[in-house]
């Protein structure tokens, strides 16, 4: 079911992680390699990838190399939107990615990439067109971001709302399709380049669109796929209920689970881009989640059903435009 765990998202984006409590980064690469450690430990198999990095910054990769975090993982990932929000063109690509190699031997992953909709969707079309001719061959795996637009009712994972303006906004558009599940343009485009580029599709806490991206997912082509589960969500009620839901809805698909956000309760601040009080707790979740979803069962029904949680968790509690039914 899982093919690889990635180990936060974003970590070098201030919508992720917060950078004043953790200026230099050294709480981020303690918590990584303690993550990487706890997931090897459960499934030594299992591919360990660093959180793609947004904007993308070879110092960054090279900082985390310095702190030892490169030993500790098997893929380094990186996120680029030329066209919405980088200050850089969409024929850099594969510049960007030789900056990377650069300071790494290890495999480079585009684990997001994407064009908004947000000024017509003819921009989309040619720049997934684009994309695909740029960064096809260049990477070990492309991802694109995402299958759905983001619900208008919903808020976008960003703290910096006031300084984006408008680019805030774009945020709503990324999808192949637009929030009431009808196609743009670039889908059919899209199915073109499957299954050699895979999609990234976040799910929200018991998202109802779940059954219906897994009859579009299927329908498109995709095998890789790229998502998400929640150390916050962890502590809701029915969390592990939903999980199972959710991965097991996947189960077809290869799946990059990200691991990432902090509860408000366990951060330095009560937020989840906060470095958390006890960096173990979050290498907890981590093995926790890999030791129930990651391959070696045939089926959810050969995995535990009741919480696994550590004693520290247990303390802190041309394709056709309708999806198949």
């Amino acid at each position: 079911m899982i093919e690889a765990a990635m180990i936060w998202n974003e970590p070098n984006n201030k919508s992720h992680w917060d950078p004043e409590i953790d200026p230099d980064w050294s709480r981020f690469a303690y918590m990584a390699k303690l993550a990487a450690d706890a997931i090897r430990d459960v499934n030594p198999g299992l591919t360990r990838v660093l959180g793609g990095i947004s904007p993308i910054d070879p110092g960054f990769i090279g900082l985390m190399k310095s702190y030892g975090v490169l030993d500790h993982v098997d893929a380094v990932a990186a996120h680029g939107f030329p066209l919405d929000w980088n200050l850089w063109q969409i024929q850099e690509w594969p510049r960007r990615v030789e900056e990377l190699r650069a300071v790494t031997d290890l495999p480079i992953w585009i684990s997001e990439v994407g064009v908004s909709t947000f000024g017509a969707e003819e921009v989309q079309l040619w720049g997934l067109k684009k994309t695909a001719e740029l960064l096809k061959g260049r990477v070990e795996r492309i991802q694109w971001y995402s299958l759905y637009d983001l619900p208008s009712a919903w808020p976008a994972t960003t703290r910096h709302k006031e300084a984006e303006g408008s680019s805030y906004y774009r945020h709503f558009y990324m999808g192949l399709l637009r929030e009431d599940g009808s196609p743009k343009l670039a889908l059919e485009e899209f199915a073109r380049h499957t299954p050699e580029i895979g999609l990234v599709q976040w799910f929200h806490f018991e998202d109802p669109r779940l059954d219906e991206a897994v009859s579009w997912m299927k329908r498109l082509g995709v095998t890789h796929l790229r998502t998400g589960l929640s150390w916050a969500d962890r502590f809701r009620p029915n969390a592990l209920a939903w999980f199972d839901r959710q991965m097991g809805a996947l189960e077809e698909f290869d799946v990059t689970v990200t691991f990432c956000f902090t509860p408000e309760h366990r951060g330095l601040a009560p937020h989840h881009t906060s470095a958390p009080i006890v960096p173990e707790e979050f290498a907890d979740f981590c093995a926790e989640m890999t030791a129930r979803y990651a391959p070696g069962s045939s089926s959810l029904d050969d995995l535990p059903r009741s919480p696994v949680c550590s004693s520290r968790q247990m303390r802190s509690m041309s394709l056709p435009i309708q999806p198949r039914e």
